[in-house]
């Protein structure tokens, strides 16, 4: 199994009664509730818990990009993902991902995935989500209808960027660029590519197509989830596609993990309500333009998880939002038993797990994060060992790696010696 630390970054103090005054968290969301004071320690707490993950021995640390929003403060994942290489070691940096019908032009993805991949040594994972009807339709303005055909030329563009070695001249339909010279290449050519996906028939296709792992980001949990991965496999099937190794696919689930059920409770269920009840309040009107799915999609009956038909969240109680799968939280045992038919049922190799949930403060979300370092991860590490070997969705450092200087004034003492003529 390959976990991942995944933060959403979202805004910590949306006021009590953020529903009543706001129609949405996304898109039109009043940006005075927004203070850059108070944003400058959000950002580095955030940090801090990405590498605190490292330290941990996680996989992958993960970011991710939305606008306009309170939900997740990363319209530029990248600059994110650019300050972890610095300070982290071992775990992969995850950019899951850019939405690349967004960029204009979208070589803007390739070289700065190259650039990562490049300052990180070869540990980036990178994704290319078609991204939400909310940042695609009204936070950027894209056509509906056009959307998933500019996502496949901007795909086109940058694996060409990566692989050509020659500057070449490229004429399609969104893009049309006389010299494309990506500078610099990436380390991993092309790094593995993960892509998110929310039910659409395309995209099971599109993944099996380019051999990308197929990966679910739900806010509703593992039960529901189980129709639409199994879309996958079943798709997989009737493409006689042979190769059915589960890290072909991913999934996101909420996990937070106490010494006991109790305290899982009594720690963390205030950060729980403030994410369903204030961080998915998104307006049904901004969830899924017309237009936005297609028609193959919407015969299949998957729809949007910000949809109106996915229920009030606001009102589910601890209860029913642990019985019904939204989110697995208790002791290590508990968490361990749930998760290992998770990962079994969904038959997926790769769990992105969300572990800071709404205004959850760090000193929590460190207790959380180290007890499933420690108790949980080892006992689901080895769940597939007939697919040990194969790494084809994941990065492959460099084995040797610069190591970034010391703060500490050691190279003005070293510059100061230059200067002075000392060896």
């Amino acid at each position: 199994m390959k976990f991942t630390w995944f933060n959403l970054m979202p805004w910590p103090y949306l006021p009590e009664d953020f529903r009543e005054k706001n129609r949405s968290v996304w898109v039109d969301i009043d940006s005075k509730l927004y203070d850059p004071v108070r944003g400058h320690d959000v950002y580095n707490d955030y940090l801090d818990l990405l590498e605190y993950a490292d330290q941990l021995g996680y996989d992958g640390v993960g970011v991710n990009e939305h606008h306009q929003n309170g939900y997740g403060m990363m319209p530029s994942p990248n600059i994110m993902a650019a300050a972890l290489t610095r300070r982290t070691k071992n775990a992969a940096v995850v950019v899951l991902g850019n939405s690349i019908a967004l960029y204009n032009p979208p070589i803007r993805v390739a070289e700065e995935f190259a650039m990562l991949d490049v300052m990180a040594g070869g540990r980036f994972v990178g994704g290319f989500p078609v991204g939400t009807s909310m940042d695609t339709n009204y936070c950027y303005g894209q056509i509906p209808a056009l959307t998933r055909e500019k996502y496949q030329e901007a795909h086109d563009l940058i694996m060409k960027a990566w692989k050509e070695d020659e500057p070449f001249a490229f004429n399609g339909r969104y893009n049309k660029l006389r010299w494309v010279n990506c500078w610099p290449k990436p380390i991993q050519n092309p790094p593995p590519l993960h892509i998110p996906g929310g039910g659409s028939v395309e995209t099971y296709d599109f993944c099996l197509d380019n051999v990308y792992s197929y990966s679910y980001l739900s806010f509703t949990g593992y039960i529901r989830a189980k129709a639409l991965m199994q879309g996958y496999w079943d798709r997989l099937t009737e493409r006689n596609e042979p190769d059915e190794s589960p890290y072909r696919a991913g999934f996101a689930q909420t996990i937070v993990v106490g010494e006991t059920d109790k305290e899982a409770e009594d720690l963390y269920k205030e950060h729980i309500s403030y994410f369903y009840n204030r961080c998915l309040h998104v307006h049904a009107g901004f969830a899924d333009a017309p237009g936005y799915r297609t028609i193959n999609t919407i015969k299949t009956g998957a729809l949007s998880q910000y949809a109106p038909n996915m229920g009030d969240l606001s009102k589910m109680s601890w209860g029913q939002l642990l019985d019904e799968g939204y989110v697995i939280a208790g002791s290590p045992d508990t968490v361990r038993e749930k998760l290992e038919f998770l990962i079994k049922s969904l038959r997926v190799g790769n769990l992105f797990c969300l572990m800071h949930v709404g205004d959850m403060p760090k000193d929590k979300c460190m207790h959380t994060t180290r007890l499933f370092a420690e108790k949980v991860m080892p006992q689901l590490r080895n769940i597939w060992p007939d697919y040990a070997d194969d790494n084809r969705f994941w990065c492959s450092p460099l084995d040797k790696r610069a190591t970034p200087a010391p703060v500490d004034g050691a190279l003005g003492a070293r510059a100061e010696a230059f200067a002075g003529g000392d060896d």
